[in-house]
């Protein structure tokens, strides 16, 4: 299989690491995931990972804390995974590098763009932790803006579901499934496959997204070949 893509930002949801337990981290899961970006790497593919930590805490959902502090303990919520995927990356001899946009010096490296993308012409994954650095931003909006950045050929959307449908699936089994849409059909049928900001931030920047089940063995190896799972926007 030849790779379509050379480098890309592939944003993991902290559910999908969660596995079936839907809280904390599920080893299986870690260890395909690190199974998957190795194949990439040796495909020469440069591959930054964007993580999210809803499997540890979802700011959103509280109804009484202060929104801003609800979303940094969502930030370092990504940090705590991204640490569990360096090591599941390292264990298997992938040389990696995580980057917090909140700086933790004993365990991180702060974001530099600059170094960043250095450590990707290097073949080094980075995963980027702590979102955006912000509160109000989620960490989809994290991956457009870093895609934009390291200027990345497309955007890996790796989730619990296996495509965008029209609805919730697992509470309306008349959703209806897309192989196809435009940044636009995000905003415009208010799909909940990422946040307005980062649909937005796509289409100014004109990076493609590709949603996919994380759970489906070689999913990631076959959406960076191209092959036609989940769903494409573009």
């Amino acid at each position: 299989m030849e790779p379509k893509y050379k480098r890309v930002v592939l944003k993991i949801s902290g559910e999908a690491l969660a596995g079936e337990s839907k809280f904390g981290l599920n080893e299986d899961m870690l260890g395909m995931v690190a199974k998957q970006v190795k194949t990439l790497t040796e495909m020469k593919v440069q591959v930054a990972v964007v993580v999210g930590g809803g499997n540890f805490w979802r700011g959103r959902t509280s109804k009484s804390m202060d929104r801003a502090t609800a979303d940094y303990m969502g930030m370092l919520a990504t940090v705590i995974n991204a640490l569990a995927l360096q090591d599941a990356f390292e264990a298997i001899g992938i040389p990696t590098r995580v980057q917090s946009a909140i700086e933790m010096k004993e365990i991180a490296e702060p974001y530099i763009r600059r170094r960043a993308m250095s450590h990707l012409s290097k073949n080094i994954v980075v995963i980027f932790a702590a979102g955006t650095g912000n509160p109000f931003f989620s960490t989809d909006t994290a991956a457009a803006l870093r895609a934009a950045e390291i200027e990345a050929d497309i955007i890996l959307l790796a989730k619990k579901v296996d495509a965008v449908y029209s609805d919730d699936p697992e509470n309306n089994a008349e959703a209806i499934r897309y192989e196809q849409l435009a940044h636009k059909d995000l905003l415009a049928k208010t799909l909940k496959v990422m946040d307005s900001t980062a649909a937005s931030l796509c289409m100014d920047n004109e990076i493609p997204i590709h949603v996919f089940g994380l759970a489906q063995p070689d999913n990631v190896i076959k959406a960076v070949c191209g092959e036609k799972i989940g769903t494409i926007i573009k």
